[in-house]
């Protein structure tokens, strides 16, 4: 069924009715280690910079909904750099040691190598950087590739669909060329942001014909240096009109590789990784996939996800945010942001992917009415 953009909640709304963030009465102290309800450290910080993208893939932002009459965030609402980096900051204290940039498309956003900068100075309670990387599209990637990484940047990840030009411009929906992301890839590889990883979202139907010419591709172009990574098509937010039947299983996937390259699994690196690992046997790299439909990783999720103005969401799926933009820009002090933080993760349990098959349609609007409310939308919060 066609989506309208009048039945969806604009981005501008999301949360709104949510009340500020308080400081809490009994103080979190930022010891370097944060804890939630069911067990799971804060490691993972994920930071929208803008909630704008030039691409229209129907499985995020489709064109029917995200057209040109869309109402995006006024620039006065997005959070500043500074606003920003002192959050990094904040979290650091309380364990975070991976930080990623995301968007809508983070290369979009004006001057990010100065956040870029600004992030890389903050360190970790026993004094080590942060890892910084930042998931793109890879359209502006061959021109800024040097930039970034003189910024500060270490790693990228590029979301690529498809090697068929046809199937890709179809997939993006603005017609872009899949070479300039491929040229992208490169440039990022010889400014030394390095191994990158590659995001491929499998929908049935639509392009997991090109699961092995893009694993043939990669393998043989650069090997070690690119670790292409499956994704489960997944019901994130309420525009893409997800359905399980166009879900393939990354069972199917593996098995569809491991017929022509035989695959060994693999260890996952850091507790919480999203990835299953699996290595050619041959030695020729790497490929993983990501299952949170079939196999839900909720268990050891160690990530927070800030949207561009300032709402700190728990899960992918959540249908909400803790509004930290007042905290802000009022007189709160780092102690009384970093107790708010504290006290926000102290009481998650979220664990949406674990309970889907227990969870009805998600066909509500959120006012009330007795209908499930409608989940953020992915390109609000990234990927």
């Amino acid at each position: 069924m066609k989506n309208s953009s009048s039945t969806v909640i604009p981005i501008s709304a999301v949360g709104h009715a949510q009340p500020a963030v308080a400081v809490p009465d009994v103080a979190v102290p930022a010891t370097g280690e944060l804890i939630d309800r069911l067990g799971r450290p804060l490691t993972d910080l994920r930071i929208s910079v803008t909630d704008r993208c030039n691409f229209r893939c129907s499985y995020c932002m489709p064109k029917d909904v995200f057209d040109k009459d869309y109402q995006y965030l006024p620039h006065s609402a997005l959070l500043s750099f500074e606003e920003m980096t002192r959050l990094a900051r904040l979290f650091a204290g309380h364990g975070v040691r991976k930080i990623r940039l995301t968007g809508g498309e983070p290369l979009l956003r004006k001057n990010i190598e100065g956040l870029i900068e600004q992030l890389a100075q903050i360190r970790t309670p026993t004094g080590e950087p942060l890892a910084l990387t930042l998931t793109t599209n890879g359209s502006l990637l061959a021109r800024k590739a040097a930039a970034l990484k003189a910024a500060g940047l270490q790693r990228v990840t590029v979301s690529l669909d498809s090697l068929d030009d046809a199937v890709f411009r179809h997939m993006n929906d603005v017609d872009f060329p899949v070479a300039d992301v491929l040229a992208g890839i490169d440039a990022a590889l010889a400014a030394g942001l390095g191994p990158i990883k590659v995001n491929m979202v499998v929908k049935r139907g639509t392009n997991e014909q090109e699961i092995l010419p893009m694993a043939r591709y990669f393998r043989s172009h650069h090997g070690a240096q690119v670790v292409l990574r499956f994704i489960e098509y997944m019901d994130v937010g309420a525009t893409n009109g997800w359905r399980m039947d166009e879900v393939l299983p990354s069972a199917d996937v593996i098995a569809r590789i491991h017929a022509e390259f035989p695959l060994v699994p693999l260890q996952a690196t850091t507790p919480g990784e999203t990835a299953q690992r699996w290595a050619y046997a041959d030695g020729g790299g790497e490929i993983g996939v990501i299952s949170s439909v079939t196999q839900a990783f909720c268990h050891d999720c160690s990530r927070a996800r800030l949207s561009t103005e300032g709402k700190l969401y728990l899960c992918l799926f959540a249908t909400s945010g803790h509004d930290l933009r007042p905290l802000l820009r009022g007189s709160a002090s780092d102690g009384d942001v970093s107790s708010a933080i504290g006290h926000i993760w102290q009481g998650r349990a979220d664990r949406y992917s674990e309970l889907r098959a227990l969870l009805g349609p998600d066909e509500g609007n959120g006012n009330g009415d007795g209908k499930a409310p409608r989940r953020v939308e992915m390109s609000y919060i990234g990927g």
